[in-house]
């Protein structure tokens, strides 16, 4: 029996955002911080794709959909290293990268159990007080928390 290489083709979009270089393990928190579930324009993502800079990197791509500057940052939360590519006409007309923003308000849970958004269904707001090494103060409590126990809602 013969062997041939099988590969998957993901078809090319005529216009809409690819998200890449997501590190593999938080392609679900870009997902969620996004509300990707709700888009209802064709969607692609794959996950565990070799990375010279990640080591493994997820993607993803999405039909008529654009973002705006606030929502692309709030990505650099949890894929700091993330681009992005604007198609139009299945050609990339526009790169973009992520930058950590100044403040973020309701994505992220504050660490503090006694935090009154964590008991009164108040919208979170926290300062980013380290762009490199993401660390996130809350407006409320100022508890600290750092990238590795930032819990996204």
């Amino acid at each position: 029996m013969e062997m041939h290489d099988k590969k998957l083709q993901v078809s090319a979009i005529k216009d809409g955002t690819v998200i890449d270089h997501i590190p593999a393990n938080h392609l679900f928190k870009v997902i969620n911080i996004l509300n990707l579930d709700k888009v209802e324009t064709q969607m692609t993502f794959g996950s565990n794709f070799e990375s010279e800079k990640l080591g493994l990197k997820a993607i993803i791509k999405l039909s008529d959909v654009f973002f705006e500057d606030d929502d692309i940052n709030k990505i650099a939360l949890v894929a700091p290293e993330a681009k992005l590519n604007i198609i139009k006409d299945y050609k990339v007309v526009e790169k973009k990268v992520v930058v950590v923003p100044d403040s973020i308000k309701g994505i992220a849970k504050c660490m503090n159990p006694k935090c009154i958004t964590n008991h009164e269904g108040i919208k979170t707001k926290f300062t980013v007080i380290s762009k490199k090494d993401v660390a996130i103060k809350c407006h409320y409590c100022e508890k600290i928390t750092d990238a590795e126990h930032m819990e996204i809602n």
